[in-house]
């Protein structure tokens, strides 16, 4: 097989000179006669030579024709298309000429060109594409020399400098405590990724920034020297404010879901509203918390729970007027930082929610305002349901015409608590049962409207008569009772006579002369001691009234004294 560098002949006849011409030569080259055909080339220039010889290169035929024709080397670059795409070719053509001066042959020479301008076409592009990629990131790319001062600076710059302003600045100058940034990545000896540190932007702001770096050395015969550093900062302070928004967030519903939690393990209203006082003061680290509810008018507000220190916080009840649904307000008392916020159920206010803090510990952060204005909705809607309780209660207690004690409550719930009150402290009391007299006449005679006139002149006038402590319930009808606590026998006879006096108004709204509107009132005093059962006591004033309605009306009647039980003998 022949050696690649071995010249191949062509019909013409070339001589031991023409094969030593070509042979060194290390790309395609070829030796041609004065009209262009081929006499000898090298093994680099087989394709060359077909070509020349079916006429398809046309631009290096010109270039041996000038060569030829002038006398003098003509060189070109020619692109020359083939199967695996162009090829670009610097092409020489030299003459060799004769004694005479004439040229005899050419000697044509070609470089290959086609893969110095694919690199120097790949480096270009690639070239464009980091400036592109530099100059459209968001990233800081940055270097500093061997002192630690920016020697270049991303186009965009950084940290709300312009490239110029940072180039020559120290590095270290930006961070915010490099000394416990070890190592410091813009001096770095050794190559760092995804380092997190922060930096002081130019309006005062601090940036959170992740950097990777690289040093740079220079090589020194055996040995090595440091000459700077390079690398890119990203930044990630919106990121990092957005994990700590939502860091925050999830912490302020851990805290709402506790003091949710310890509101709902309570039943009885009061309670609640203490549970969520005590776990909203520890929750938040508060000195204590206090919150306040509408009173039944909707004109004032009363503290309805409280927790820790209260003392100095009285100022509060008077900041709380001028609340506004969904409102949060901030005091400086005393020796307190307060923060209120209002609590409201579909958008009407029903209370308010306040915490504070010594003042020595700052002011409130917004965490604390959004904490507390998340508590606050909460007990919105429970200050509603304790009064939906409450109002609940107070219908199932009372006379809807009336507002007085009911028969039940009466008799079921409050005469119990009263009796055993009194069979511990010893005083005693007295039952007063009061049935009108000719009622059902007015009903009668002036119509259901002026009965209900009459029902509540009397209930104007039990209630007139009686004490803040005392109970007075209307039974039904026209039947009411009234509890004294705290009364001697001789001082119930003579309010029993009072309350007979007082009730002569009552004839006036009578159905006619003959039936004259009036009370009877039956009066059973009450000695703990005796061991009276409250039923008995309750039978004793029953009897008593009707004892005076069988006799003449219009008056009152003392029960005699409750039987004593006969000993057993043993």
């Amino acid at each position: 097989m022949a050696d690649e560098n071995t010249p191949s002949t062509s019909t013409h006849t070339a001589s031991d000179d023409d094969v030593k011409l070509i042979a060194g030569y290390p790309g395609p080259a070829i030796l041609v006669d004065a009209a262009g055909s081929p006499i000898v080339s090298n093994a680099k220039c087989a394709g060359l030579e077909k070509a020349l010889s079916g006429g398809a290169v046309a631009d290096i035929e010109a270039l041996i024709a000038s060569a030829a024709s002038n006398a003098s080397i003509a060189s070109a670059t020619i692109t020359i298309a083939t199967s695996r795409g162009d090829m670009d070719l610097d092409v020489t053509a030299t003459p060799i000429l004769a004694a005479d001066l004439s040229v005899k042959k050419v000697l044509v020479i070609a470089r290959d060109l086609t893969m110095e301008r694919n690199l120097r076409s790949t480096l270009v592009e690639s070239r464009q594409r980091y400036k592109d990629l530099v100059e459209i990131s968001n990233d800081f790319s940055w270097e500093v020399d061997s002192d630690g001062r920016f020697i270049f600076v991303s186009p965009q710059g950084a940290l709300g400098y312009k490239p110029d302003e940072l180039i020559g600045q120290q590095a270290r100058d930006f961070v915010i405590d490099p000394d416990e940034l070890t190592p410091f990545p813009f001096t770095t000896t050794r190559k760092l990724d995804n380092i997190e540190i922060w930096l002081t932007n130019k309006d005062g702001s601090t940036a959170c920034m992740v950097v990777s770096a690289l040093p740079l050395v220079k090589n020194d015969d055996e040995s090595e020297t440091w000459i700077g550093c390079r690398g890119v900062c990203r930044d990630v302070t919106e990121e990092r404010e957005s994990e700590a928004a939502l860091a925050r967030a999830r912490h302020r519903e851990q805290l709402l879901n506790y003091i949710v939690s310890q509101i709902r393990d309570e039943i009885e209203p009061h309670d609640m509203l203490m549970a969520a006082a005590t776990a909203t003061a520890r929750a938040l680290g508060a000195a204590g918390s206090r919150i306040y509810r509408e009173d039944e008018d909707h004109k004032t507000y009363a503290v309805a729970a409280e927790f820790g220190n209260v003392d100095g916080v009285v100022r509060i009840g008077d900041a709380i007027k001028d609340l506004k649904p969904g409102a949060v307000i901030s005091l400086e008392l005393d020796n307190w930082s307060a923060l209120v916020a209002a609590t409201q159920y579909r958008s009407n206010l029903n209370g308010a929610l306040a915490m504070w803090k010594p003042r020595e510990k700052g002011a409130w952060d917004d965490d604390h305002q959004l904490m507390l204005t998340d508590v606050a909705n909460q007990l919105g809607i429970a200050n509603e349901q304790i009064s939906n309780h409450e109002r609940i209660l107070r219908l199932s207690r009372t006379d809807g015409m009336t507002g007085l004690l009911n028969r039940r409550a009466f008799y079921e719930e409050e005469l119990p608590r009263r009796v055993s009150r009194l069979e511990r402290s010893g005083q005693t009391a007295a039952m007063f049962y009061v049935d009108m007299d000719n009622f059902k006449r007015v009903n009668d005679v002036h119509g259901h409207q002026a009965g209900d006139d009459a029902i509540l002149f009397l209930r104007d006038m039990l209630l007139n008569f009686s004490r803040p402590g005392d109970l007075v319930a209307r039974l039904g009808g026209d039947e009411f009772s009234m509890w004294l606590d705290g009364i001697d026998e001789t001082t119930t006879e003579k309010r029993a006579g009072q309350l007979i006096e007082t009730s002569k108004s009552m004839i006036s709204m009578s159905g006619d002369d003959d039936n004259p509107l009036g009370i009877s009132v039956g009066v059973a005093f009450f000695d703990p001691r005796s061991g009276e059962q409250l039923d008995e006591l309750l039978a004793r004033s029953d009897a008593a009234m009707y004892s005076v309605k069988n006799r003449s009306k219009g008056g009152f009647e003392m029960a005699p004294p409750p039987v004593k039980p006969v000993d057993k003998q043993e």
